[in-house]
């Protein structure tokens, strides 16, 4: 019965979200939004017709579900930013990502310990859950199209992108003081290995893959007419490829995937700019050329493959917020509310996170606006919960797990709610106030 009702489920959401994207759009509405209620409908709070137990024999499942959710938008995020590497743009998303996420998990941390009452290593855990914003959830904010430059949305698309991998040191961390990970003497393993391997590791095998592969799947089409087709194969083969491999040389994947996905994008950059076509537009979606003709045209080729393989990822990454989204409402019992939780969501929402955003960007060159806005979408979602799985499936005490679970099950519960109802009206505004500083 189960698998009947997931059939309906989805089916209906699939239909209705069809047919109702464009109202959405113009509503302080988001589909995350929907798909939380309909979760929270069909589990413990509503007809209670789900039930899953998220430290016992479904963690296993959850864990597999948000990992391949985020894998999927991380790898969609890093073909979006098209900006050159040594663009100083870039430097804002980085100290986003490893600054501001650092001082993020410090933070909880010390609340943690402080006033939760969590041993060091859980109170770790949990800002290491709590600190990565998430690739998923945060599409709204996110670059709209890989040619926009604006300073917002690249910042939170990249910061997005580099700290659902940068959170894993802290995830390890937190891990090893509770005796769950050996750390080494004086912690030198985990900061040789944790910290400086994996994360140097992940981002080289990734980029390795992605120059690799798009290279030859270029060459192939303009010089002999070949590889043309299967686009979405070459997408799925490529973040497979480099999940796999950045795993199996003990690296962190997630960083991998979205190195591959920038290394993608920065060989179309540069074919572009070889053959002369205009670097601002994306000429094959007005070209007249047969479909055929556009994948294997010289000028054509590299804009057409990385139109159709950030297509593909975009459709995919809709299905898995459905589907991971309406689990987090299901996965919300009743009475799961920790008393702690009505203080502590608002605390880490509403100053933890402006607080790192303002330590974080330090002498950047940004609008007021913007590092206000940069402070208020710190999306929490997928990302945190498949850290949380990821450490109940490595022998969290099971007390411990249910704490974290339910405090990073609300964190989650009300971001979709408090962010998707925000991000229309603020970025309605953000973009008036942009559109008039240009023409002023």
């Amino acid at each position: 019965m189960t698998a009947i009702l997931w059939f309906l489920v989805v089916g209906a959401l699939f239909v209705l979200m069809a047919l109702a994207s464009s109202v959405l759009r113009r509503l302080p509405l988001t589909g995350a939004m929907l798909y939380l209620a309909v979760g929270v409908g069909i589990g413990p709070i509503g007809l209670g017709l789900v039930r899953l137990d998220i430290v016992g024999d479904d963690a296993g499942f959850l864990e597999r579900a948000t990992e391949i959710a985020v894998i999927i938008s991380l790898f969609t995020a890093g073909l979006k930013l098209r900006m050159p590497w040594r663009d100083p743009r870039w430097w804002l998303p980085v100290r986003l990502a490893f600054v501001s996420m650092t001082i993020t998990v410090a933070l909880v941390a010390l609340v943690g310990t402080a006033w939760l009452g969590l041993p060091l290593g859980a109170a770790v855990l949990l800002g290491a859950i709590l600190a990565p914003t998430d690739p998923v959830l945060a599409s709204d904010v996110q670059v709209e199209e890989p040619t926009d430059t604006d300073r917002l949305r690249f910042s939170l698309t990249g910061e997005a992108g580099f700290n659902d991998g940068t959170a894993f040191p802290f995830v390890m961390l937190g891990l090893g003081l509770l005796g769950l990970h050996g750390l080494g003497d004086n912690g030198v393993r985990w900061l040789s290995i944790d910290v400086l391997w994996a994360i140097a590791g992940g981002l080289a095998i990734g980029a390795a893959l992605g120059t690799m592969i798009g290279r030859l799947v270029i060459h192939l089409r303009q010089r002999h007419e070949e590889a043309v087709g299967l686009d979405d194969f070459l997408a799925l083969g490529l973040v497979a490829l480099a999940y796999g491999v950045a795993l199996l040389a003990h690296t962190y994947g997630f960083l991998a995937v979205f190195a591959a996905g920038l290394a993608l994008r920065r060989i179309e950059r540069l074919e572009r700019a070889r053959s002369d076509a205009s670097a601002a537009t994306e000429p094959v979606e007005d070209s007249e050329l047969a479909e055929e003709e556009a994948a294997t045209g010289k000028d054509t080729a590299p804009a057409y493959l990385l139109r159709a393989v950030l297509g593909f990822n975009e459709r995919l990454e809709r299905i898995a917020e459905v589907g991971v989204v309406v689990l987090v409402g299901a996965l919300l019992p009743i009475g799961a509310i920790p008393r702690a939780g009505l203080w502590f969501v608002p605390l880490l929402l509403l100053v933890i996170r402006p607080v790192a955003v303002w330590f974080g960007t330090i002498g950047a060159r940004i609008a007021p606006i913007q590092r206000g806005l940069m402070s208020w979408f710190g999306i929490r979602g997928i990302g945190s919960l498949y850290y949380l799985m990821y450490a109940i499936n490595h022998d969290l005490p099971d007390g411990v797990g249910r704490q974290l679970a339910a405090l990073t099950l609300l964190v989650i519960a009300v971001s979709v709610v408090v962010h998707g109802t925000s991000v229309t009206p603020l970025m309605s505004f953000y973009g008036r106030r942009t559109r008039a500083r240009r023409t002023g």
